[in-house]
């Protein structure tokens, strides 16, 4: 999802965790946000329509019926968000073009580092315009839609991808339409009626027919729907009808309303449908348990969950049981900043596009004040994001420290580029700290970015070891070994306690090294020792 223009206003966090702007006064952001991340969840059936759909080759075209053999959509449990762009980096056009919204979206997946189109064969970007513009000039024929960048019909023309097909949406501010885009539709005064319910529907559309007219779409001839898509046939039913618009919750993340959207086994419009079961395509999916954990109440924390998925798929991650003020991105990384001391039981679900899923459970205990008698709170590591320009106090192999744009930082100029000559070669990044012992939490993060020209799904040519040494320079623990296997196309966090090191003077310790042939580049950046 990406919000654009600066007519939004300045943004600030709300109490959801989402973003919120001041130009907002309808709260549609929020709306957006906590609607997407709740599909799926408290068991609803809204969304389940979708899993009677099919694609794939065993798909012939032109079919009104599933084979037993095609690939089905899976109920998208655990919530669909991944992301929020602010692009503030100039106003929205006051009547922008399809062209530009499509624009928009390619640079939408270049920010979120979808930049193939594998990447972006399950990504859709909805394109948010601000209060008071005119997308697309909606006002008066439509409340949204979405289409691809390669759609030539687009207002100015087809928009040309660099990352492959992009799904997107051109979602107007139709608040300001009034009644005309739903405004109480379903509810008094229902403000944001009408845009949660063009939000669902253009979803369940895209996840139909990602690019139009290219999937599911009515084929009766004579049919005043023949060639639309299956949202289409339910727009606008009043509620109460058979297949009319209605309330929906989606777990603990509130109740919004949505239309029906055509159900084709069932020959209707459904506002539910049975969740359909078609197997997991035989994918084991395990997550790494992290172990019991420990956090003080007003100290940020970030600890990144790994699962491994047998059919190599993509994992998406959700969480319950979380701490007050702590949260899950879908990549698996749990941050923020714990409100409120007590011991929680953690569940975290990973899930593959299959619908194979599998889960880990721990412990969270969240104390009032930093344990030991007296420990500060603190970020141990020294020039952490390397932005001195220099290597201080970091220990550098010559060539690492860089401000080269071909391996561009996580945030800012500068960072560590060890390795990427494509010839047998090892570079190291080191620095010595000491943990105070008066601590009781200690965690070690950085972000890493590993790209390669290996084009072996099996074999780790190239191998970038996390170390812990005592002051002798012995090993006292490999935290992980990252390989060519691991590349990825943006940067990736990852977290390790070091509580079992409080009270040492310890060097941790980057260790690059490549093989004779096809370059592997590691790339570190905004590195943390978070003590309490």
């Amino acid at each position: 999802m990406r919000n654009g223009g600066t007519q939004w206003g300045s943004s600030s966090t709300d109490g959801n965790g989402n973003l919120k702007f001041s130009g907002d006064s309808a709260g549609a952001a929020g709306v957006a946000q906590q609607m997407f991340k709740g599909i799926g969840t408290g068991g609803e059936l809204w969304s389940a329509d979708l899993t009677q759909w099919c694609d794939g080759p065993n798909v012939s075209a032109g079919a009104t019926t599933c084979p037993s053999n095609a690939s089905f959509i899976p109920y998208q449990s655990g919530g669909v968000l991944s992301g929020v762009w602010y692009d503030n980096s100039g106003s929205s056009p006051s009547a922008a073009s399809g062209h530009q919204l499509g624009q928009e979206a390619v640079n939408a997946a270049a920010h979120f580092g979808n930049t193939s189109a594998a990447a972006n064969r399950d990504s859709y970007y909805i394109i948010a315009s601000p209060p008071g513009t005119n997308p697309d000039n909606y006002q008066g024929q439509y409340c949204a839609w979405h289409d691809y960048n390669g759609d030539s019909t687009l207002t100015g023309g087809a928009v040309s991808s660099p990352y492959g097909d992009i799904a997107f949406s051109n979602q107007p501010y139709n608040i300001d339409s009034g009644s005309g885009c739903g405004v109480g539709f379903v509810n008094s005064p229902g403000t944001t009626d009408g845009y949660s319910i063009t939000l669902g529907h253009e979803w369940h559309e895209m996840m139909s027919d990602q690019n139009p007219a290219g999937g599911w779409t009515n084929q009766q001839s004579g049919s005043s729907f023949n060639g639309q898509e299956n949202s289409d046939e339910c727009a606008w039913i009043s509620p109460g009808s058979a297949g009319g618009a209605a309330n929906i919750t989606f777990g603990s993340f509130g109740t919004y309303a949505e239309q029906a959207s055509w159900s084709n086994d069932t020959n209707n419009c459904a506002i539910s449908h049975t969740i359909l079961s078609h197997g997991g395509g035989g994918n084991t999916v395990s997550v790494t348990n992290p172990g019991s954990q420990s956090s003080t109440v007003g100290t940020a924390v970030s600890l990144q969950i790994s699962g491994s998925d047998s059919g190599g798929a993509s994992l998406t991650y959700s969480a319950t049981g979380l701490p007050a003020g702590l949260s899950i991105s879908s990549s698996g990384l749990i941050s923020g900043t714990p409100t409120t001391a007590g011991t929680s039981s953690v569940t975290v679900t990973a899930k593959d596009s299959t619908g194979a899923s599998g889960s880990a459970s721990f412990s969270w205990t969240v104390s009032t004040s930093g344990g030991g008698g007296g420990c500060t709170a603190a970020q141990l590591i020294g020039n952490p994001g390397f932005e001195s320009g220099s290597a201080s106090p970091w220990s550098l192999s010559a060539g690492v420290l860089n401000s080269s744009t071909s391996e561009p930082a996580h945030s800012g100029s500068w960072d560590a580029w060890m390795d990427g000559y494509g010839t047998s070669h090892t570079d190291t990044a080191s620095q010595s700290v000491t943990i105070p012992s008066t601590c009781k939490n200690a965690n070690f993060s950085f972000y890493l970015h590993i790209d390669t020209a290996e084009t072996t799904t099996s074999t780790a040519f190239d191998t970038l070891k996390v170390q812990v040494l005592n002051s002798s320079g012995t090993v006292l623990s490999t935290l992980a070994t990252y390989s060519n296997l691991n590349h990825i196309t943006g940067y990736a966090q990852h977290s390790f306690s070091l509580a079992s090191f409080i009270g040492q003077s310890v060097t941790l310790k980057f260790t690059g090294a490549e093989d004779s042939s096809l370059q592997t580049s590691f790339v570190l950046d905004d590195s943390a020792l978070n003590v309490s």
